[in-house]
């Protein structure tokens, strides 16, 4: 529960975003509006999270409606710089093809507006359990991407959001399209995650991170020298 308190969040995300080097926000509409009424999205890149509905545990977590930014007129209409959809791909869930149909048209229509489609994939299965699980092996991760890749009409403006996995140079052969990192959730050994990623940004196509709560809520507490160490990273800033 590290995100209980909206208050706490939205602080942490108004330090972040001051930071030299972070060139913007990724959030749902709610996040995006309380940070706009803080007038901290002046001159930053915004994207939208459009699909929220596969909710974690549910039944139905595979078909993962678009329930935020529903359409990309939406997110035109918002003058926003692009949505964001998580596109889980299970090939023994029939929601998987209500999700995949849905992010087609995202990008689709994203695209007609000249505007980032930002896909996450990640192949994934559901357990004895009922627990959905994303598989990061480095062939599960190709496989999403060779999915991925294919939705919409067009790729112009499609970018990737991908895991930073075992074998990294190996799973980005699979694909041409820019592509942002996915950060992860917070660790004990921060060290470790920042040289992952700056041996991950060596990449060609690698353009850059999308953290959260590895950032916003660090071991030591301290947002704005986590931020300013990941945007180093990213700017080629040695300061």
């Amino acid at each position: 529960m590290a995100m209980g308190s909206r208050a706490d969040l939205i602080a942490r995300l108004m330090i972040a975003l001051q930071r030299p080097g972070v060139d913007g926000v990724l959030a749902t509409p709610d996040v995006l509006e309380d940070l706009l009424l803080l007038g901290a999205l002046e001159g930053k890149v915004v994207i939208g999270s459009m699909n929220r509905g596969g909710l974690q545990g549910a039944a139905f977590e595979l078909d993962d409606r678009f329930t935020a930014y529903r359409t990309a007129d939406e997110i035109a209409a918002r003058r926003l710089d692009g949505g964001k959809m998580l596109t889980r791909i299970d090939l023994g869930d029939p929601g998987t093809v209500a999700t995949l149909e849905s992010s087609a048209a995202a990008v689709t229509g994203l695209a007609e507006h000249k505007l980032m489609a930002m896909v996450e994939p990640f192949w994934s299965t559901r357990g004895e359990d009922g627990r959905v699980a994303n598989l990061l092996d480095p062939d599960s991760v190709i496989k999403s991407i060779q999915i991925a890749s294919g939705l919409g009409a067009t790729s112009a403006y499609t970018w990737l959001k991908l895991p930073v996995v075992d074998e990294l140079d190996r799973v980005m052969e699979a694909t041409t399209l820019p592509t942002l990192l996915l950060g992860g959730d917070p660790t004990a050994e921060p060290e470790a995650t920042y040289a992952s990623w700056g041996k991950a940004l060596e990449l060609p196509s690698v353009r850059g991170l999308v953290v959260g709560r590895a950032l916003l809520f660090p071991p030591d507490g301290d947002v704005a020298a986590a931020v300013d160490h990941a945007a180093a990273l990213v700017h080629g800033d040695t300061a």
